[in-house]
């Protein structure tokens, strides 16, 4: 079944209003008619299932039928802190890593980041990256559209994770595989886990001495090195399959 964000502005007791590209993909796209059965999220846990009650020029009107609480979330907000890769493989990054369940995205200028955007170029990239984002929550059927921010140095990325109860780094040198089992089973019951990962060049150590004085853990991801692109989706699933409930 189709499903959509809407803001609480845009929900009201009967009805649901659908506005912007939403309308475009339900009447061109999916070529959907009155009667029609969609899933709406308000993006705070709660789903609406309706049915389209009209099709206008600018908006999709649709007809409440019931709702519930979203239970597709993990019991744990997870923040990526992703050292700004070259070329498209943010895009990759945001797209897979929402689909597996991260709850925030912080692309993060590291010592080795190759990539140099002015200001501009920031903005046009963020805005891509937001886009991606709701696209994969809407595929995954998500009950949030996780946040992507713009990107941030390594001194404020630190400042953002100060908040969260666990925060671990993926490091070539830190402790073998039973030391890092032993880390992600001990974050059952957290609620808040920031993971860092480093740029193509990977961190520099002076970063990694930073951040294990601000309370981040290294951890091994096994014997071979991963992309950039690779490590952020190797941890999600990891703390995914350790973390994740059976929904009653």
């Amino acid at each position: 079944m189709p499903r959509y964000f809407a803001d609480r502005g845009q929900i009201g007791e009967r009805q649901i209003e659908l506005t912007g590209p939403d309308v475009n993909h339900i009447k061109n796209v999916l070529r959907m008619s009155p009667g029609d059965d969609v899933t709406v999220s308000d993006g705070d846990g709660t789903d609406f299932f309706c049915h389209i009650a009209s099709l206008e020029k600018d908006r999709v009107m649709l007809d409440i039928v019931d709702s519930w609480p979203s239970f597709v979330e993990l019991p744990v907000r997870i923040w990526l802190f992703q050292g700004l890769p070259k070329a498209d493989k943010m895009d990759l990054i945001v797209q897979k890593t929402v689909e597996l369940g991260i709850y925030r995205i912080v692309p993060v200028i590291m010592k080795r980041t190759v990539v140099n955007l002015d200001e501009k170029k920031k903005a046009k990239k963020t805005e891509r990256w937001r886009s991606i984002s709701r696209s994969a929550a809407m595929q995954a059927g998500r009950g949030l559209i996780p946040q992507v921010d713009s990107p941030v140095s390594f001194d404020r990325a630190l400042e953002m994770c100060r908040d969260l109860d666990r925060v671990v780094m993926p490091y070539e040198k830190a402790a073998g595989m039973d030391s890092a089992r032993e880390l992600v089973h001990s974050m059952q019951g957290q609620k808040s886990i920031g993971i860092f990962i480093g740029p193509e060049g990977g961190f520099d150590p002076g970063e990694v001495e930073r951040a294990i004085e601000a309370g981040a853990q290294t951890m091994s991801l096994g014997h071979r090195i991963l992309r950039t692109e690779t490590a952020g989706m190797a941890v999600m699933s990891i703390l995914m399959f350790e973390l994740e409930k059976d929904q009653e």
